[in-house]
């Protein structure tokens, strides 16, 4: 993920930990929601589109070849009706739905697949997404803009597929459900040029019918639209421009059913704590991790022993409960629930006098003097202070660093930064593989200058060992593949390259009149709300 979707993304997951809504059985076909957002949103192409904002808008008007079980991380074929693996995990194969039709009523085709991949890799697009796709045979020549097509993506028939890849890549289902993947009609991108972001054709449950920049955006349904029943939905508006707090008080009075922003962070525990709201409020997981980075390359951090017993030394339930119980302790890298997650795995308990004891073993008795960098933006300078104050408890003085954003990852991405609060720049996961949470933060590959590896940990045996697993192509072995992935991250975890501290909760809140699985409010990829599955009930 690039940084700036990391930063901005308010990602979701399938986990669902707390909510008391009692849903109708069966879904009613019809009506409409409202939801807000106060800043407008950037743009509708599927090429182009890389924020939390977008996302589930952009997912409501495509189908990628790919997706997910709504609610959940299970990958099921979508545009594509099924699909085939070579042996050796290089050869992929599509068989297109023939009943997937674009809104202005041309049949999708493997052609307009080709299209829009290499429309995403070609430089002129500046497409941030353009490094998914680096497995497939032509992508040096096709990024660079030697040539525009990739000879690894064949056209076998109209609605057959086939992606040639220079690697096995058990990654790249995933990377056909991102909307990077998804196809667009040439002939209607051509028509509108730049502006396509803003008069998007789809292929998917919705379609765009209005746009008034700064004021609404329209969604339809798409009655010609391959699955049976869905949406439920006739249409969603988003309304921009709403202050948050402005939103929360217009869905009590009945004028808005999401919030776009979720609950304000200072309405939070008033609105949480509302009897009123039992059974609006819901709670899920997100596929983030909190930490903070430990400079293996920087005295004394270079000694395990003092890695380990910082470890030791951070309360991370009173910083959770210095955000209002936001989130989870965390002890791994990867958050609960992502594939890989050990559920038996302890880590480094909160253990002061051990933490004293390591350093002394270490040659620290006395403690000794750092620095510790954080983002200047609320709540992370309090939880860097906190921090601060469980390595004073130890020994250990960090001299704190709040700075912009930009300074705090240009620290960490020139390796000068002795110690790092990862909030408000901390990993959010492009999909749900636990690959992704190597690799660019704790594999070598991001060790480098400009990386996102700000521990500078490069471990080759685990390099291999993560080489390996992602060649495991074959969905058989997926529960094999993910328990490989997570002896990766606890082995690691010996060597304490992070100390991993929470794993936020997303809450958002609807109106007593959506109805829906409680997963479809936090779903993991269909940010913030899946729309094409919640439906309204308004009897009374």
């Amino acid at each position: 993920m690039t940084s700036l979707k990391r930063i901005l993304l308010a990602s979701a997951a399938a986990l669902l930990l707390a909510s008391g809504a009692v849903q109708a059985a069966e879904p009613k076909q019809g009506g409409q929601i409202v939801l807000t957002y106060k800043d407008d949103v950037s743009t509708l192409d599927p090429a182009i589109g890389y924020d939390w904002q977008n996302w589930s808008l952009i997912k409501s008007l495509f189908d990628g070849l790919m997706d997910y079980k709504p609610g959940t991380t299970e990958l099921v074929p979508d545009l594509a009706e099924s699909y085939e693996i070579s042996p050796d995990g290089t050869v992929f194969t599509f068989h297109l739905r023939k009943e997937s039709r674009f809104t202005n009523g041309r049949q999708v085709t493997a052609e307009d697949v080709k299209y829009s991949i290499e429309r995403v890799v070609n430089p002129a697009t500046q497409s941030p997404g353009a490094g998914f796709f680096a497995s497939i045979k032509g992508f040096d020549e096709a990024v660079s803009g030697a040539k525009p097509q990739m000879d690894g993506i064949v056209v076998v028939d109209p609605q057959t597929v086939r992606f040639e890849l220079t690697r096995p890549d058990a990654t790249f289902l995933h990377v056909m459900a991102i909307n990077f993947s998804f196809p667009v009609p040439k002939e209607e991108v051509e028509k509108a040029g730049a502006d396509f972001g803003k008069a998007p054709v789809g292929n998917g449950a919705f379609k765009l019918t209005e746009w008034t920049l700064g004021q609404r955006l329209v969604f339809e349904r798409n009655a010609d639209y391959w699955k049976p029943n869905v949406p439920h939905l006739d249409r969603f508006v988003v309304e921009i421009g709403q202050e948050p707090s402005v939103a929360l008080l217009r869905l009590k009075n009945g004028e808005v059913d999401i919030l776009g922003d979720g609950i304000p962070p200072a309405q939070f525990l008033e609105v949480k704590n509302d009897p009123a709201n039992a059974g609006l409020i819901v709670e899920g997981g997100q596929l983030h991790t909190g930490y903070v980075t430990l400079n293996v390359n920087i005295k004394p951090l270079d000694n395990v022993k003092v890695r380990q017993a910082i470890n030791m030394a951070v309360n991370k339930d009173r910083i959770v409960k210095l955000i209002n119980n936001r989130a989870v302790p965390a002890n791994q890298p990867l958050p609960p629930s992502m594939p890989g997650y050990d559920t038996g795995y302890a880590g480094y308990g909160y253990d002061p006098a051990a933490a004293k004891a390591l350093l002394a073993e270490a040659g620290f008795p006395d403690g000794f003097t750092t620095e510790l960098y954080a983002n200047n933006t609320d709540p992370n300078p309090r939880i860097a202070q906190a921090i601060q104050q469980d390595l004073a408890a130890v020994g250990i003085k960090a001299d704190l660093k709040t700075l912009a954003q930009s300074a705090v990852i240009q620290a960490g991405g020139d390796g000068t930064a002795p110690m790092i609060w990862s909030g408000g720049m901390a990993w959010i996961a492009d999909f749900p593989d636990p690959s992704n949470f190597y690799g660019p933060i704790l594999g070598c590959g991001g060790a480098v200058q400009g990386g996102w590896n700000w521990s500078w940990y490069c471990n080759e045996t685990l390099d291999a060992e993560a080489a390996k697993a992602d060649a495991m192509t074959d969905p058989a072995k997926a529960a094999e593949r993910a328990q490989m992935w997570g002896k990766i991250f606890t082995t690691l975890m010996a060597d304490a390259p992070w100390v991993p501290v929470f794993n936020e909760q997303r809450f958002t809140m609807h109106s007593a009149r959506v109805k829906g699985e409680d997963a479809l409010f936090v779903d993991p990829v269909h940010i913030p709300v899946h729309y094409d599955y919640v439906w309204v009930d308004d009897a009374k």
